[in-house]
């Protein structure tokens, strides 16, 4: 399931829900995932709720636990259309790639990668996907690159430390 609750020019729930299949399939996730795109007030309190930090950050995942994965879906991602909107714009790119790059990082964290702790292996993978399914570079790529502004990285590496 998708829900806009906060719109994104050229996205609409049918087109993204699109994608999360396209992304789900290629990440080898089995199970539904529901996208929340929302405003940036919301992934706030979300992320203060739920993971004890009072802070924005662009994208959350809920992967389902364990023991339910099997017959539920595979989990949650909310998607901040606030900070999804000011990251297009500042790197160039439009705001429903962003949400997608947001997405296909949700999807990954719920297909078990953790690019905190994997030696670089979540990095491989979304750069893989990315170009897979025609994305401008993702989150963790600008968070290493040298040529974004400081802003995205420190965005970035919030959304690393989130994700």
């Amino acid at each position: 399931m998708v829900i806009l609750q906060k719109k994104v020019p050229g996205l609409s729930e049918n087109s993204l829900a699109r994608f999360v299949l396209r992304a789900r399939r290629a990440a080898g996730v089995r199970g539904a995932v529901n996208i929340l795109v929302t405003d940036g007030a919301a992934v706030r309190s979300l992320n203060r709720n739920f993971r004890g930090q009072n802070k924005s950050t662009d994208v959350l995942s809920f992967p389902a636990l364990p023991e339910v994965r099997q017959r539920a879906p595979a989990g949650d991602i909310a998607i901040s259309a606030d900070m999804a909107l000011s990251n297009a714009s500042r790197i160039g790119h439009s705001a429903a790639d962003e949400v997608k790059i947001l997405t296909l990082h949700g999807i990954l964290h719920l297909a078990g990668f953790d690019h905190e702790q994997d030696d670089g292996r979540m990095a491989r993978k979304e750069a893989e996907l990315r170009r897979k399914l025609r994305l401008p570079d993702g989150l963790i790529e600008r968070a290493h690159s040298g040529h974004k502004s400081s802003g995205v990285k420190k965005r970035a590496a919030a959304a690393r430390r989130t994700a």
